[in-house]
């Protein structure tokens, strides 16, 4: 069977030698008794053994993956600790226990060299001498080869999926008073160092971000890495590593309205990932320079699922007071989208507070970029939009002294502007621009008349861009027409 197609049932329905590991010293006698009394019982059984002796088994099932590299076996004893683990997450604090500090949790997932031992011998490699018999045995039990083995990395698909799962899970409930250093305790004697947290986080980003690139499975590969990456990204080292390794570029494509039930939770949990970095601000400044705004924004005009809106929502009021994105907000008409969602009737009191509170953010946003100083620099960058002072007629009213300054030096910009520019965008926006300057200054025509900015407007009236035209016949008609008639002219 295609091992990316197992199933946990499937794993768990194979009877596995465990006495013949144990004559070979692949395990204890004690091991052994363990095992014999866990395998193949009850669910209810197993829960029992675990809540009176947790921590021996996860022992066992450590050391079985540490020393054993029959595939069969590592999938079984995968398939063991994640099925305890399913029925009780919290379980993974088992592996936490104080009685492993001397066992090193993690090393059979990450580590670089795995072992084993057998008739009181350490394997090595390559393997130089044994008789014809032990080989034949241990052909039937391990792979011998001579090199490293990481369960995350060079296991088949469901080693690798079941080893993110349980490695992610395990590192998340960890004791808040581990420090990072080690997993469990500290390696004394001069044994080899424990692996880190760090070790972990940073191996398992690693992973998750290959998996993102090339999944290595073609259906489930990237759901499991968007997964493991939505409880991960709470962890400090975990946002840090996956900014580094350029991973938030690999979120954006997945950033798409929803249908299906699978589709809706990849997305769901894609948007739990940026709103845990919406709170990093080395990722904010990739957010602020992508289509991640724009992607949340459409999606959130159109989903229907509470927790979608709810976590985007969220994101959106987390990243509002963050550079030009509280601007980039506005200009992507998410006022109006905050309006239709408060039409809509949700029963998460959670979500209404968050959009009245994001509506409250926008509308401090507009105030602030209708001021003048913002649209002044607007002008002089020579890049024009239309953000919302451009069309807002308290902005034009409140502002029109303004444009007198230095020998009314923005008139002359925006009219530099249509000789200079190539945007067609930018075109628009200044012949909009003039018009108003037109119809709300006294002297707005003859200003721009004695500025020779007719003859440059009536050129744009033949533009290839229908928006370009459009605002140069608005400009030209106000231009002749005055301000005593020019204020019925309609856009």
């Amino acid at each position: 069977m295609d091992q990316a197609e197992l199933t946990t049932e499937q794993v768990l329905s194979r009877d596995i030698p465990w006495e013949t590991y144990m004559s070979t010293k692949l395990i204890s006698s004690t091991s052994l008794q363990l095992l014999r009394r866990y395998d193949h019982r009850s669910e209810s059984h197993r829960a029992q053994l675990l809540d009176d002796d947790g921590p021996s088994y996860v022992r066992v099932f450590v050391r079985v993956l540490r020393d054993i590299f029959k595939e069969d076996t590592v999938e079984y004893v995968l398939a063991l600790i994640d099925e305890m683990l399913a029925a009780n997450p919290k379980r993974g604090r088992l592996f936490h226990d104080s009685t492993l500090a001397d066992e090193d949790t993690y090393e059979p997932f990450l580590s670089e060299t795995r072992h084993t031992h057998m008739t009181g011998f350490c394997i090595e490699y390559p393997v130089i001498c044994f008789s014809n018999w032990v080989l034949n045995k241990l052909n039937t039990l391990v792979y011998v080869h001579s090199d490293s083995y990481q369960l995350l990395w060079k296991g088949n698909w469901f080693i690798q999926e079941k080893s993110c799962k349980i490695l992610a899970l395990i590192v998340s409930v960890r004791p808040k008073n581990q420090n990072g250093v080690v997993s469990n305790g500290d390696a004394s004697d001069g044994k080899k160092p424990f692996t880190t947290i760090d070790d972990v986080l940073i191996g398992l980003v690693k992973w998750l971000c290959e998996q993102l690139k090339k999944p290595f499975h073609p259906t489930r590969g990237v759901p499991t890495a968007i997964n493991c990456l939505s409880t991960l990204l709470k962890e400090p080292v975990v946002r840090s590593s996956f900014v580094q390794a350029d991973g938030v570029k690999l979120l954006v494509p997945l950033i798409s309205p929803a249908s299906t039930q699978q589709s809706i939770q990849l997305l769901y949990e894609t948007c739990l990932c940026i709103w845990l970095l919406s709170y990093y601000e080395p990722a904010i400044e990739y957010l602020a320079t992508s289509r991640t705004l724009p992607r949340l924004i459409d999606v959130v005009k159109s989903s229907t699922k509470e927790k979608v809106v709810r976590v985007i929502v969220l994101t959106l009021k987390n990243l509002m007071s963050k550079g030009t994105l509280g601007a980039q907000m506005v200009d992507l008409q998410l006022p109006q989208v905050v309006q239709s969602l408060k039409a809509q009737a949700w029963s998460d009191e959670d979500l209404l507070e968050a959009l009245n509170s994001l509506e409250e953010g926008l509308k401090d946003n507009i105030k602030k970029l209708s001021s003048f100083d913002m649209y002044k620099q607007e002008v002089l960058l020579g890049h024009l939009d239309w953000s919302p002072m451009h069309k807002d007629p308290i902005f034009w009213r409140e502002n029109i002294t303004n444009f007198e300054e230095n020998d009314f030096q923005i008139p002359r910009v925006l009219i530099t502007i249509l000789d200079t520019s190539s945007d067609p965008r930018t075109l628009a926006v200044a012949c909009y621009d003039i018009s108003q300057f037109i119809q709300h200054h006294p002297a707005g025509r003859i200003i721009v008349t004695d500025l020779k900015a007719k003859e440059r407007v009536m050129k744009l009236m033949n533009h290839e861009n229908a928006e370009v035209t459009k605002n140069a016949l608005l400009c030209i008609q106000r231009l002749f027409l005055g301000a005593k008639y020019a204020s019925f002219l309609q856009v």
